[in-house]
């Protein structure tokens, strides 16, 4: 097993250019699924916010409360469970197929032992958002939802490492087909238990939360079947003494994980006092703010893809000793998100105005919130190239185990620059929302620019 690992992380000898396309075709080739996964995890979220939305504008707003507790939690998970990726694909690039093993036992163990702490945030809900102002009926009802959520934490943060590490191999595509049958199971659950259908107990917003914390044990279960039985992961042993918790590749996983939460926190807050800043201008500015901030969320799928993939490349380069082959993944990364996300940023500058239509309508009362939902997504157009970048680099990064730097970047890009300019640009200029959106452009660009010159400089490094 051990030879096969090393054929596949070994690259094919020729020339630079022929280098450089097989990096592209193997980049795309991961990044592809990755990608897709992820729109299927925002298709679920917005079949549950469909489905909620038949119960009325209150539940609505309350499953809007839930999730922003939920995924301030979740966060700090999730970046502790992005560094499963690079610790694989380093050892994939090695030959070691032991650590691999072990990158995945440790990942598993975090999240069982962080979710129970992280639970603690959905559970006391309620009182989180009565200290933070909320009316008492919207904190009610959102812990409701709460109740039900909370749950699904480890098998969530489970399935994630189990599709790090599936990555890390080369094999995205399980977790893509897993995330794509739950999209229909997820749908017909949270419609069964919130009206009562099938003979099921009709739980209102409980039942979407106990649903979603259904549908995330059975991906969880299935992506562990599939590693465990299926090859070429049963080649690894992967679930083989899972019961032993390897000590110093835990702090080695958590110091490596730990900064990517919190500049996920950094950007994750940046966003929620964007929404705060809106507020403050007008009605119409937080409703076109968050349609604009969802368009730029679905295509935010697309470069997150690329970055995933660019931490298994540069991780494989690094593993097996390859300063070119990390310099060369992460350029080719760099250069395959820009054309994307370009092309795709093209789409919705063109195509601004209707997609203003189709959350708010044609008619006339609607036209001054369409018409700023319009501009923002046209100011929005620097800022999609500058966050796809800093996430694609940050993504590199990441497979040469840099992160504490990324985070003091994060700090000063998004709370240094990006926030302080939004504010003087929306209050003290008269831009008002467009403000917001310069700011947040700004600051991003900045950021971006960090990670590149950091990721060249360490890169020149390895080469000396």
């Amino acid at each position: 097993m051990l030879d096969t690992v090393q054929h596949h992380a070994q690259p094919q000898a020729g020339a630079p250019s022929s280098h450089l396309a097989q990096e592209f075709v193997e980049t795309l080739r991961l990044a592809v699924p990755l990608m897709l996964t992820q729109l299927g995890q925002i298709a679920m979220i917005t079949t549950d916010l469909a489905l909620i939305g038949r119960l009325g504008e209150d539940a609505v707003a309350a499953a809007a409360l839930a999730h922003t507790v939920y995924f301030v939690s979740f966060t700090f998970g999730l970046g502790l469970m992005s560094a499963v990726s690079p610790l694989a694909a380093q050892a994939y690039g090695a030959g070691d197929v032991r650590r691999i093993r072990r990158s995945l036992r440790v990942g598993l163990w975090v999240a069982l032992l962080i979710s129970l702490p992280m639970m603690a945030s959905p559970l006391y809900g309620e009182q989180i958002l009565l200290a933070l102002g909320q009316v008492p009926q919207s904190a009610a009802l959102a812990q409701r939802y709460l109740n039900g959520l909370a749950w699904g934490i480890a098998p969530a943060l489970g399935f994630i490492a189990l599709r790090s590490m599936m990555s890390a191999v080369n094999r995205p595509q399980p977790p893509l087909w897993i995330t794509l049958a739950a999209i229909p199971v997820n749908a017909v659950l949270v419609y069964a238990l919130i009206h009562g259908a099938s003979g099921l107990p009709e739980l209102g917003l409980f039942g979407a939360g106990l649903a979603t914390t259904t549908v995330n044990l059975g991906t969880f279960v299935a992506a562990l079947a599939i590693a465990g039985l299926r090859k070429p992961f049963s080649d690894y042993r992967p679930l083989a003494r899972l019961w032993r918790i390897d000590w110093p590749l835990m702090r080695q996983l958590i110091a490596l994980g730990a900064p990517i939460s919190f500049s996920l926190l950094l950007e994750y807050g940046l966003f929620s006092s964007a929404a705060l800043l809106m507020g403050l201008i007008s009605t119409t500015a937080i409703a076109a703010h968050q349609i604009a901030l969802q368009v730029t969320a679905v295509l935010f799928m697309v470069p997150l893809g690329i970055g995933m993939a660019a931490t298994v490349r540069v991780g494989h380069a690094f593993g097996r000793g390859d300063p070119a082959a990390v310099q060369r993944a992460g350029l080719v990364a760099a250069v395959l998100g820009i054309a994307l996300v370009s092309a795709l940023t093209l789409a919705i500058i063109l195509g601004r105005y209707e997609l203003g239509r189709l959350f708010f309508g044609s008619g006339e009362a609607s036209a001054p919130t369409v018409a700023l939902t319009a501009t923002l997504l046209l100011v929005g157009a620097t800022f999609f190239i500058a966050d796809g970048l800093q996430t694609i680099v940050g993504g590199a990064l990441r497979g040469i185990n840099d992160t504490r730097m990324t985070l003091l970047f994060a700090a000063i890009g998004y709370w240094c620059i990006a926030f302080p300019v939004a504010w003087v640009l929306a209050f003290h200029t008269g831009l008002g929302a467009v403000g917001v959106w310069v700011g947040f452009s700004v600051g991003t660009f900045v950021y971006a620019a960090l990670l590149i010159l950091r990721f060249r400089m360490l890169t020149r490094r390895l080469a000396g």
